[in-house]
Protein backbone atom coordinates (compact mmCIF):
# COMPACT_ATOMS: atom_id res chain seq x y z
CA UNK A 1 0.00 0.00 0.00
CA UNK A 2 1.51 3.18 -1.02
CA UNK A 3 -0.13 5.98 1.25
CA UNK A 4 1.67 9.13 -0.44
CA UNK A 5 -0.35 8.62 -3.95
CA UNK A 6 -2.27 11.71 -4.72
CA UNK A 7 -5.95 10.95 -5.67
CA UNK A 8 -8.14 12.68 -7.21
CA UNK A 9 -11.91 12.89 -8.82
CA UNK A 10 -12.84 15.88 -11.20
CA UNK A 11 -16.17 16.14 -13.67
CA UNK A 12 -16.52 17.97 -16.82
CA UNK A 13 -17.60 18.53 -19.22
CA UNK A 14 -16.42 17.82 -22.51
CA UNK A 15 -17.71 20.29 -25.21
CA UNK A 16 -15.79 18.57 -28.17
CA UNK A 17 -18.52 16.26 -28.25
CA UNK A 18 -21.84 18.02 -28.68
CA UNK A 19 -24.64 16.65 -30.00
CA UNK A 20 -28.17 17.94 -30.55
CA UNK A 21 -26.76 21.05 -27.96
CA UNK A 22 -25.66 18.70 -25.44
CA UNK A 23 -22.66 17.94 -24.55
CA UNK A 24 -21.45 14.36 -22.46
CA UNK A 25 -20.43 15.08 -18.89
CA UNK A 26 -17.18 12.97 -18.16
CA UNK A 27 -15.20 12.21 -14.68
CA UNK A 28 -11.21 12.27 -14.65
CA UNK A 29 -9.26 9.92 -12.08
CA UNK A 30 -6.13 11.88 -11.53
CA UNK A 31 -3.45 9.61 -9.61
CA UNK A 32 0.15 11.42 -8.99
CA UNK A 33 -0.28 13.11 -11.34
CA UNK A 34 -1.30 10.79 -14.08
CA UNK A 35 -5.42 10.68 -15.84
CA UNK A 36 -7.67 8.21 -17.11
CA UNK A 37 -10.98 9.61 -18.09
CA UNK A 38 -13.76 7.85 -18.79
CA UNK A 39 -18.18 8.93 -20.18
CA UNK A 40 -20.35 9.43 -17.14
CA UNK A 41 -23.54 8.15 -19.48
CA UNK A 42 -24.94 11.55 -18.50
CA UNK A 43 -25.70 14.61 -21.18
CA UNK A 44 -26.36 18.20 -20.58
CA UNK A 45 -26.85 21.83 -22.27
CA UNK A 46 -23.46 23.77 -21.99
CA UNK A 47 -25.00 26.89 -20.40
CA UNK A 48 -26.53 24.30 -17.24
CA UNK A 49 -23.16 23.14 -16.58
CA UNK A 50 -21.25 24.87 -13.32
CA UNK A 51 -17.63 23.52 -14.04
CA UNK A 52 -16.39 25.34 -10.93
CA UNK A 53 -19.13 23.14 -8.63
CA UNK A 54 -18.27 20.05 -11.45
CA UNK A 55 -22.15 19.45 -11.80
CA UNK A 56 -25.32 20.66 -13.18
CA UNK A 57 -26.70 23.89 -12.00
CA UNK A 58 -30.29 23.95 -10.07
CA UNK A 59 -31.77 25.47 -12.53
CA UNK A 60 -31.31 22.71 -14.60
CA UNK A 61 -34.53 20.79 -15.61
CA UNK A 62 -33.17 16.95 -13.86
CA UNK A 63 -30.51 18.89 -12.36
CA UNK A 64 -31.35 16.69 -9.10
CA UNK A 65 -31.13 13.25 -10.45
CA UNK A 66 -28.21 13.70 -12.39
CA UNK A 67 -26.75 15.38 -9.62
CA UNK A 68 -27.40 12.17 -7.29
CA UNK A 69 -25.79 10.30 -9.86
CA UNK A 70 -22.87 12.13 -9.97
CA UNK A 71 -22.10 11.88 -6.42
CA UNK A 72 -23.02 8.05 -6.50
CA UNK A 73 -20.51 7.94 -9.24
CA UNK A 74 -18.10 9.62 -7.36
CA UNK A 75 -18.28 7.05 -4.37
CA UNK A 76 -17.71 4.13 -6.79
CA UNK A 77 -14.79 5.31 -7.84
CA UNK A 78 -13.27 5.97 -4.60
CA UNK A 79 -14.68 2.80 -2.94
CA UNK A 80 -12.79 0.86 -5.82
CA UNK A 81 -9.66 2.98 -5.41
CA UNK A 82 -9.80 2.34 -1.62
CA UNK A 83 -9.84 -1.52 -2.57
CA UNK A 84 -7.00 -1.28 -4.87
CA UNK A 85 -5.11 0.53 -2.30
CA UNK A 86 -5.21 -2.47 0.19
CA UNK A 87 -4.60 -5.20 -2.07
CA UNK A 88 -1.93 -3.72 -4.08
CA UNK A 89 1.55 -1.77 -4.04
CA UNK A 90 1.14 0.73 -6.54
CA UNK A 91 -2.10 1.77 -7.87
CA UNK A 92 -2.93 3.53 -11.36
CA UNK A 93 -5.29 5.50 -13.03
CA UNK A 94 -6.03 2.79 -15.43
CA UNK A 95 -6.42 0.04 -12.71
CA UNK A 96 -9.20 2.34 -10.99
CA UNK A 97 -10.96 3.10 -14.25
CA UNK A 98 -10.75 -0.31 -15.56
CA UNK A 99 -12.25 -1.71 -12.18
CA UNK A 100 -15.13 0.81 -12.08
CA UNK A 101 -15.91 -0.25 -15.57
CA UNK A 102 -15.68 -3.38 -14.96
CA UNK A 103 -12.99 -4.14 -17.15
CA UNK A 104 -10.36 -6.97 -16.16
CA UNK A 105 -6.90 -6.38 -16.14
CA UNK A 106 -4.95 -8.37 -18.55
CA UNK A 107 -2.05 -9.96 -16.46
CA UNK A 108 0.74 -9.29 -18.20
CA UNK A 109 3.38 -12.11 -18.20
CA UNK A 110 7.23 -11.92 -18.08
CA UNK A 111 7.44 -13.53 -21.35
CA UNK A 112 5.34 -11.16 -23.25
CA UNK A 113 7.43 -8.70 -21.71
CA UNK A 114 10.39 -10.68 -22.61
CA UNK A 115 9.34 -11.14 -26.50
CA UNK A 116 9.27 -7.44 -26.33
CA UNK A 117 12.48 -6.57 -25.43
CA UNK A 118 14.47 -9.12 -27.10
CA UNK A 119 12.82 -8.02 -30.63
CA UNK A 120 14.36 -4.76 -29.79
CA UNK A 121 17.72 -6.51 -29.36
CA UNK A 122 17.30 -8.25 -32.83
CA UNK A 123 16.51 -5.10 -34.38
CA UNK A 124 19.99 -3.82 -32.68
CA UNK A 125 21.70 -7.02 -33.60
CA UNK A 126 20.77 -6.43 -37.03
CA UNK A 127 21.91 -2.72 -37.22
CA UNK A 128 25.34 -4.10 -36.01
CA UNK A 129 24.61 -2.17 -32.62
CA UNK A 130 25.02 -5.65 -30.76
CA UNK A 131 26.63 -8.59 -31.55
CA UNK A 132 25.04 -11.79 -32.92
CA UNK A 133 27.03 -13.95 -29.75
CA UNK A 134 25.50 -10.91 -27.31
CA UNK A 135 22.20 -11.72 -28.58
CA UNK A 136 22.42 -15.39 -28.68
CA UNK A 137 22.60 -14.81 -24.81
CA UNK A 138 19.34 -13.66 -24.77
CA UNK A 139 18.00 -16.98 -25.96
CA UNK A 140 19.91 -18.63 -23.45
CA UNK A 141 18.42 -16.18 -20.71
CA UNK A 142 14.92 -17.36 -21.90
CA UNK A 143 15.99 -20.92 -21.69
CA UNK A 144 16.97 -20.54 -18.38
CA UNK A 145 13.98 -18.37 -17.32
CA UNK A 146 11.92 -21.30 -18.42
CA UNK A 147 13.64 -23.54 -17.38
CA UNK A 148 13.43 -22.44 -13.67
CA UNK A 149 9.75 -21.72 -13.86
CA UNK A 150 9.02 -24.89 -14.37
CA UNK A 151 11.05 -26.95 -12.00
CA UNK A 152 9.97 -24.02 -8.70
CA UNK A 153 6.93 -22.91 -10.11
CA UNK A 154 5.28 -25.76 -12.11
CA UNK A 155 4.16 -23.44 -14.46
CA UNK A 156 5.31 -22.43 -17.90
CA UNK A 157 5.41 -18.24 -17.15
CA UNK A 158 4.75 -16.25 -14.45
CA UNK A 159 2.97 -12.89 -14.06
CA UNK A 160 5.42 -9.78 -14.24
CA UNK A 161 4.19 -8.04 -11.23
CA UNK A 162 4.29 -11.02 -8.62
CA UNK A 163 8.11 -11.56 -9.69
CA UNK A 164 9.88 -9.81 -6.02
CA UNK A 165 13.11 -10.37 -4.82
CA UNK A 166 12.84 -13.74 -3.62
CA UNK A 167 12.45 -15.00 -7.12
CA UNK A 168 15.88 -13.76 -8.23
CA UNK A 169 17.70 -15.34 -5.23
CA UNK A 170 15.92 -18.21 -6.33
CA UNK A 171 16.90 -17.79 -9.86
CA UNK A 172 20.26 -17.58 -9.08
CA UNK A 173 20.68 -20.28 -6.83
CA UNK A 174 18.97 -22.51 -9.42
CA UNK A 175 21.60 -21.38 -12.30
CA UNK A 176 24.17 -22.28 -9.59
CA UNK A 177 23.35 -25.88 -8.67
CA UNK A 178 20.60 -27.09 -11.46
CA UNK A 179 22.55 -25.93 -14.30
CA UNK A 180 26.01 -25.72 -12.62
CA UNK A 181 26.83 -22.32 -14.25
CA UNK A 182 29.59 -20.53 -12.65
CA UNK A 183 29.46 -17.63 -10.02
CA UNK A 184 29.69 -14.96 -13.22
CA UNK A 185 28.09 -16.53 -15.79
CA UNK A 186 25.21 -17.13 -12.87
CA UNK A 187 25.30 -13.32 -12.35
CA UNK A 188 25.19 -12.40 -15.51
CA UNK A 189 22.05 -14.75 -16.93
CA UNK A 190 20.49 -12.53 -13.35
CA UNK A 191 21.80 -8.79 -14.71
CA UNK A 192 19.94 -9.78 -18.12
CA UNK A 193 16.86 -10.30 -16.50
CA UNK A 194 17.52 -7.46 -14.47
CA UNK A 195 17.76 -5.47 -17.48
CA UNK A 196 14.63 -6.81 -19.40
CA UNK A 197 12.92 -5.43 -15.98
CA UNK A 198 14.36 -2.19 -16.49
CA UNK A 199 12.61 -1.96 -19.75
CA UNK A 200 9.37 -2.88 -18.13
CA UNK A 201 10.20 -0.11 -16.26
CA UNK A 202 10.71 1.99 -18.81
CA UNK A 203 7.30 0.96 -20.72
CA UNK A 204 5.37 1.72 -17.23
CA UNK A 205 4.72 -1.99 -16.77
CA UNK A 206 5.81 -1.89 -13.24
CA UNK A 207 6.49 1.37 -11.15
CA UNK A 208 9.73 0.23 -10.21
CA UNK A 209 12.36 -2.48 -10.86
CA UNK A 210 11.47 -5.09 -7.48
CA UNK A 211 15.62 -6.74 -8.23
CA UNK A 212 16.69 -3.24 -8.13
CA UNK A 213 18.48 -3.83 -4.49
CA UNK A 214 19.78 -7.13 -5.94
CA UNK A 215 23.78 -7.19 -5.26
CA UNK A 216 25.68 -8.25 -7.77
CA UNK A 217 29.36 -10.01 -7.03
CA UNK A 218 31.63 -10.83 -9.75
CA UNK A 219 34.83 -13.18 -8.72
CA UNK A 220 38.26 -12.19 -10.48
CA UNK A 221 39.00 -14.59 -13.62
CA UNK A 222 42.68 -15.61 -14.44
CA UNK A 223 42.91 -15.73 -18.18
CA UNK A 224 44.51 -17.73 -20.13
CA UNK A 225 47.82 -16.21 -22.17
CA UNK A 226 50.71 -17.75 -24.09
CA UNK A 227 53.88 -16.86 -23.05
CA UNK A 228 57.04 -15.68 -25.42
CA UNK A 229 58.28 -19.34 -25.44
CA UNK A 230 54.97 -20.93 -26.14
CA UNK A 231 54.53 -18.55 -29.04
CA UNK A 232 58.21 -19.45 -30.27
CA UNK A 233 57.01 -23.01 -30.28
CA UNK A 234 54.40 -22.61 -31.70
CA UNK A 235 55.55 -20.37 -34.49
CA UNK A 236 58.86 -22.99 -35.15
CA UNK A 237 56.50 -26.22 -34.96
CA UNK A 238 56.51 -28.07 -38.62
CA UNK A 239 53.17 -29.03 -39.22
CA UNK A 240 52.77 -30.91 -42.92
CA UNK A 241 48.81 -30.89 -42.76
CA UNK A 242 47.59 -27.67 -44.46
CA UNK A 243 44.29 -26.77 -42.73
CA UNK A 244 46.17 -27.01 -39.64
CA UNK A 245 48.73 -24.66 -40.72
CA UNK A 246 46.45 -21.63 -41.61
CA UNK A 247 44.88 -21.83 -38.28
CA UNK A 248 48.79 -21.53 -36.85
CA UNK A 249 48.92 -18.41 -38.93
CA UNK A 250 45.59 -17.41 -38.15
CA UNK A 251 46.23 -18.12 -33.95
CA UNK A 252 49.36 -16.56 -34.38
CA UNK A 253 48.68 -13.37 -36.32
CA UNK A 254 45.84 -12.30 -33.48
CA UNK A 255 48.62 -13.27 -31.21
CA UNK A 256 50.56 -9.70 -32.43
CA UNK A 257 47.33 -7.96 -33.54
CA UNK A 258 44.31 -8.53 -30.77
CA UNK A 259 41.92 -8.95 -33.10
CA UNK A 260 38.56 -10.87 -32.39
CA UNK A 261 37.78 -13.96 -34.17
CA UNK A 262 34.59 -11.40 -35.88
CA UNK A 263 37.34 -9.12 -36.98
CA UNK A 264 39.55 -11.41 -37.90
CA UNK A 265 37.08 -13.28 -40.62
CA UNK A 266 36.09 -10.10 -41.61
CA UNK A 267 39.71 -8.35 -42.73
CA UNK A 268 40.27 -7.37 -46.36
CA UNK A 269 43.14 -6.51 -48.04
CA UNK A 270 41.34 -2.58 -47.88
CA UNK A 271 41.87 -2.61 -44.19
CA UNK A 272 45.82 -2.45 -45.05
CA UNK A 273 46.61 1.05 -45.63
CA UNK A 274 49.70 3.33 -44.66
CA UNK A 275 49.43 4.86 -41.18
CA UNK A 276 51.37 7.74 -40.05
CA UNK A 277 54.67 6.71 -39.50
CA UNK A 278 54.31 4.93 -43.21
CA UNK A 279 54.32 1.82 -42.42
CA UNK A 280 51.66 -0.68 -42.95
CA UNK A 281 48.84 -0.98 -40.35
CA UNK A 282 45.29 -2.63 -40.25
CA UNK A 283 42.96 0.14 -40.15
CA UNK A 284 39.23 -1.28 -38.80
CA UNK A 285 36.52 -0.02 -37.24
CA UNK A 286 34.97 -1.78 -34.45
CA UNK A 287 32.15 -4.50 -35.00
CA UNK A 288 30.74 -3.46 -31.22
CA UNK A 289 30.95 0.55 -31.62
CA UNK A 290 31.21 1.84 -34.79
CA UNK A 291 32.98 5.07 -33.50
CA UNK A 292 35.85 3.12 -31.94
CA UNK A 293 38.91 2.16 -33.78
CA UNK A 294 40.71 -0.79 -33.82
CA UNK A 295 44.00 0.05 -36.09
CA UNK A 296 47.34 -1.55 -35.52
CA UNK A 297 50.40 -1.37 -36.91
CA UNK A 298 51.52 -4.60 -38.42
CA UNK A 299 54.82 -5.70 -36.64
CA UNK A 300 57.21 -8.30 -38.71
CA UNK A 301 55.62 -11.72 -38.04
CA UNK A 302 51.84 -10.50 -39.09
CA UNK A 303 53.01 -9.27 -41.94
CA UNK A 304 55.07 -12.43 -43.07
CA UNK A 305 52.18 -14.54 -42.56
CA UNK A 306 49.95 -11.73 -44.63
CA UNK A 307 52.31 -12.37 -47.38
CA UNK A 308 51.94 -15.79 -47.39
CA UNK A 309 48.49 -15.73 -47.80
CA UNK A 310 48.33 -13.50 -50.67
CA UNK A 311 47.67 -15.49 -53.18
CA UNK A 312 46.07 -17.75 -51.59
CA UNK A 313 43.28 -18.96 -53.79
CA UNK A 314 40.32 -18.40 -50.77
CA UNK A 315 42.12 -15.15 -50.16
CA UNK A 316 42.29 -14.33 -53.79
CA UNK A 317 38.50 -14.90 -54.60
CA UNK A 318 36.75 -13.73 -51.24
CA UNK A 319 39.31 -10.80 -50.56
CA UNK A 320 40.44 -11.67 -47.81
CA UNK A 321 43.61 -11.48 -45.55
CA UNK A 322 43.51 -14.95 -44.08
CA UNK A 323 41.81 -18.27 -44.51
CA UNK A 324 39.60 -18.00 -41.72
CA UNK A 325 37.62 -21.50 -40.78
CA UNK A 326 34.59 -20.92 -39.55
CA UNK A 327 34.24 -20.49 -35.42
CA UNK A 328 32.89 -23.71 -34.91
CA UNK A 329 36.13 -25.36 -37.26
CA UNK A 330 38.91 -22.99 -35.95
CA UNK A 331 38.52 -23.56 -32.44
CA UNK A 332 38.09 -27.39 -33.18
CA UNK A 333 41.50 -27.05 -34.99
CA UNK A 334 42.65 -25.15 -32.02
CA UNK A 335 42.59 -27.71 -30.00
CA UNK A 336 44.00 -30.25 -32.46
CA UNK A 337 47.22 -27.61 -33.09
CA UNK A 338 47.24 -27.42 -28.89
CA UNK A 339 47.87 -31.24 -28.67
CA UNK A 340 50.16 -31.24 -31.59
CA UNK A 341 52.28 -28.74 -30.04
CA UNK A 342 51.84 -30.11 -26.91
CA UNK A 343 50.69 -26.62 -25.21
CA UNK A 344 48.44 -27.41 -21.96
CA UNK A 345 46.49 -24.62 -22.93
CA UNK A 346 43.11 -24.27 -24.02
CA UNK A 347 43.74 -21.77 -27.72
CA UNK A 348 41.08 -19.63 -28.56
CA UNK A 349 40.87 -16.28 -30.30
CA UNK A 350 40.17 -14.86 -26.07
CA UNK A 351 43.60 -16.19 -25.20
CA UNK A 352 45.73 -14.90 -28.38
CA UNK A 353 43.35 -11.20 -27.85
CA UNK A 354 44.76 -11.69 -24.34
CA UNK A 355 48.41 -12.82 -25.24
CA UNK A 356 48.26 -9.31 -27.65
CA UNK A 357 47.47 -7.61 -24.76
CA UNK A 358 50.28 -8.79 -22.12
CA UNK A 359 52.94 -11.40 -23.70
CA UNK A 360 53.13 -8.73 -26.30
CA UNK A 361 52.94 -5.91 -25.48
CA UNK A 362 52.09 -4.96 -21.77
CA UNK A 363 55.38 -7.16 -21.01
CA UNK A 364 57.16 -5.22 -23.43
CA UNK A 365 57.00 -2.36 -22.02
CA UNK A 366 53.80 -0.58 -23.98
CA UNK A 367 51.51 1.48 -21.93
CA UNK A 368 48.35 0.26 -21.18
CA UNK A 369 46.94 3.01 -23.00
CA UNK A 370 48.17 2.11 -25.98
CA UNK A 371 47.12 -0.55 -25.91
CA UNK A 372 43.04 -0.03 -25.03
CA UNK A 373 43.72 2.15 -28.04
CA UNK A 374 44.67 -1.25 -30.10
CA UNK A 375 42.17 -3.00 -28.51
CA UNK A 376 39.43 -0.62 -29.58
CA UNK A 377 38.44 -0.27 -25.68
CA UNK A 378 36.41 3.23 -25.59
CA UNK A 379 37.10 2.23 -21.61
CA UNK A 380 40.50 1.91 -19.66
CA UNK A 381 39.16 -0.78 -17.26
CA UNK A 382 37.55 -2.62 -19.95
CA UNK A 383 41.53 -3.20 -21.13
CA UNK A 384 42.66 -3.91 -17.79
CA UNK A 385 40.80 -6.80 -17.55
CA UNK A 386 43.02 -7.77 -20.24
CA UNK A 387 46.37 -6.22 -19.12
CA UNK A 388 47.01 -8.22 -16.17
CA UNK A 389 49.98 -7.44 -14.48
CA UNK A 390 53.05 -10.24 -14.53
CA UNK A 391 56.11 -11.09 -12.49
CA UNK A 392 58.46 -10.12 -16.14
CA UNK A 393 56.54 -6.94 -15.87
CA UNK A 394 56.57 -6.33 -12.01
CA UNK A 395 60.55 -6.89 -12.74
CA UNK A 396 61.31 -5.17 -15.37
CA UNK A 397 59.38 -2.43 -13.66
CA UNK A 398 61.34 -2.64 -10.48
CA UNK A 399 64.73 -2.89 -12.05
CA UNK A 400 64.15 0.52 -14.04
CA UNK A 401 63.44 1.89 -10.74
CA UNK A 402 66.26 0.10 -8.94
CA UNK A 403 68.68 1.79 -11.49
CA UNK A 404 66.87 5.05 -10.91
CA UNK A 405 67.23 5.24 -7.19
CA UNK A 406 71.21 4.15 -7.87
CA UNK A 407 71.76 6.69 -10.23
CA UNK A 408 69.92 9.08 -7.66
CA UNK A 409 72.17 7.89 -4.78
CA UNK A 410 75.56 8.50 -6.93
CA UNK A 411 74.39 11.65 -7.82
CA UNK A 412 73.35 12.80 -4.03
CA UNK A 413 76.97 11.32 -3.16
CA UNK A 414 78.93 13.25 -5.76
CA UNK A 415 77.26 16.56 -4.32
CA UNK A 416 78.16 15.87 -0.85
CA UNK A 417 81.77 15.04 -2.09
CA UNK A 418 82.09 18.04 -3.65
CA UNK A 419 80.77 20.16 -0.64
CA UNK A 420 83.85 18.45 1.25
CA UNK A 421 86.14 19.28 -0.86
Amino acid sequence: MNLNQTFNILFWLNRAKIKRGQAPIWVRITIDGRRAECSTSRRIAPEHWDSQAGQVKPVAEGAAVINEYLLVTRAEINKHYNILLSTKEFVTVEDVKNSYKGIREKVLMFKDVFDQFKQIQLERMQSDDISLSRYRKWNQLGDAYSDFVKFKYKRSDLPIKEMRMPFVNEFYHHLRTKRNLIQNTAMKRVRDIKQVMDYAVMQEYLIANPFASFKFSFRPTTRTRLSMEEIELLANKPISIARLDEVRDCYLFVCYTGYSYKQLYELTWNNVQLGIDGRKWIIKTRSKSKDSKENVPLLPIPLRILEKYKNHPYCVINNKLLPVNTNQNYNFYLKELADLCEIAKCLTTHTARHTFATTIMLDNGVPIETISKMLGHRDLKTTQVYAEITDKRISADTLQLEQRLELRSKESEMKISKIGA
